[in-house]
């Protein structure tokens, strides 16, 4: 049995979907040993209730105004010291871009291995994750030492959660001291209503969209679905939408229940971030889109007529 850490994602004062799949991850790893969790900022204890609830036994509610917004000097700090007072055989926190920064710059401080970017556990543990841009998969264990793993969104399954459950909460004010970077301020470029990284269904849009209004029938699509809008880089560099919504190998890697495709060709790079999705539906003009080779569905024709056709029928569906 191992003593396991979590670090807990909040946005806008929220829990994000991928820490509940990082307690999920934690409990096969514990093999029936004790779960721990941690937030970082202003969190309340209504969050802390809801981590109880996915298996979290103690929960430490780390204080400092530094850690109102992420750096990676405060978080850095904070996570070492939280990890110093836990004393845990494993740390999991999500494959984010928090996640990815965080965890190698703590791993090396204290001198611990990481398996990042898993996206599965089997028992011993041992972890799944892609190589070669999700061609193939390989699967590897940690030795010796502790067990520090960064998770992939939306691939974990999330237990169940149990009303009423409670868990120990301790509050623990951060030692924070040289900051070289300081936030003073957060401007968002994009309001997107679903998260991209942990949305459960994509509306994606390439080069085909010709244009900025061009994603506006996805974006009605999207908002019938409740699904979120990425691009492919191509969009991207044409200046039809703001990179925050890039999918692919330089981009965001996502893994949607649903992701539809429209006028993007498929280039190995896009394919990076999007092959691993459950469902793809690809809807292209040109029948010999590289697209198609992956996509479960494939429809053939005009976007900007199907998309509207589709927004239709699935209002119809959902009425």
């Amino acid at each position: 049995m191992k003593k396991v850490l979590v670090l807990a994602e909040t946005r806008d004062n929220q829990l994000r979907n991928v820490s509940f799949e990082a307690l999920a991850a934690a409990a096969t790893i514990a093999e029936g040993g004790e779960v721990v969790a941690a937030i970082f900022g202003g969190a309340d204890e209504a969050l802390a209730h809801k981590l109880a609830e996915h298996g979290a036994g103690k929960v430490y509610l780390v204080k400092h105004d530094a850690l109102n917004a992420y750096t990676p000097d405060a978080y850095t700090q904070a996570l070492a010291q939280v990890i110093e007072q836990v004393g845990p055989d494993a740390i999991v926190t999500g494959h984010t871009a928090i996640g990815r920064d965080l965890a190698p710059r703590v791993a090396a401080r204290l001198g611990y291995g990481l398996i990042s970017d898993a996206t599965g556990i089997e028992a011993g543990p041992a972890f799944i994750r892609p190589i070669y841009a999700g061609k193939a998969f390989q699967k590897r264990k940690f030795v010796d030492g502790k067990i520090f793993v960064t998770i992939r969104p939306n691939n974990i399954p999330v237990n169940e959660p149990q009303a009423g459950k409670t868990a120990e909460i301790v509050s623990l004010d951060a030692d924070i001291k040289d900051l070289r970077t300081i936030i003073k301020e957060v401007v968002r470029k994009t309001t997107g209503k679903v998260d991209l990284s942990e949305a459960k269904v994509i509306i994606s849009g390439g080069r085909g969209v010709k244009s900025e209004d061009g994603f506006k029938p996805l974006q009605e699509l999207a908002d019938v679905l409740g699904a979120a809008v990425g691009a492919s880089r191509g969009a991207c560099d044409a200046g039809y939408c703001d990179y925050a919504l890039q999918i692919g190998q330089t981009g965001k890697v996502v893994t949607p229940d649903l992701y539809i495709a429209c006028g993007i060709s498929g280039a190995i790079q896009h394919l990076a971030g999007m092959s691993n999705s459950k469902v793809i539906v690809a809807i292209n003009k040109d029948p010999e889109a590289p697209i198609f080779q992956v996509a479960d569905y494939g429809i053939v024709g005009d976007l900007f007529e199907v998309v509207p056709l589709l927004t239709e029928e699935f209002k119809k569906a959902l009425a």
